[in-house]
């Protein structure tokens, strides 16, 4: 079983960046496809980034293509999420996610571990 560790959560103005990372405990790391998950205050949690064991096949949504980038390290146990040119829409909690498997999965509901989350506001 794999323990999950989010940091770099914060308070920007639109516009700005941040990058999170998620440090992995416990378990294979390379062997788990991991995700950033993200729920807004009366919302359903939503995949905004996946990446696979390999780092080979990536995901993102539509609404977050091109501002954000995830990517992994799995000698340092470590998956990241770079979020540039931040939007107040942005604002939600990030919840890091890992899957027991080795292709991504786009729903939060395929996911089998999961991080406390981080918040991320984005101020107007």
């Amino acid at each position: 079983q794999v323990q999950l560790v989010e940091s770099g959560g914060g308070l920007v103005q639109a516009g700005g960046s941040l990058r999170l990372s998620c440090a992995a405990s416990g378990g294979t790391f390379s062997v788990y496809a991991m995700g950033w998950v993200r729920q807004a205050p009366g919302k359903e949690r939503d995949v905004v980034a996946a990446i696979s064991w390999t780092g080979t096949t990536i995901y993102y949504t539509d609404s977050v293509r091109g501002r954000f980038t995830i990517s992994r390290d799995n000698a340092k146990k470590t998956v990241y999420l770079q979020m540039n040119n931040l939007k107040p829409e942005d604002t939600a909690v990030y919840y890091c996610a890992a899957r027991e498997a080795l292709g991504i999965a786009t729903s939060s509901v395929d996911y089998d571990y999961w991080g406390q989350g981080t918040q991320v506001t984005v101020s107007s």
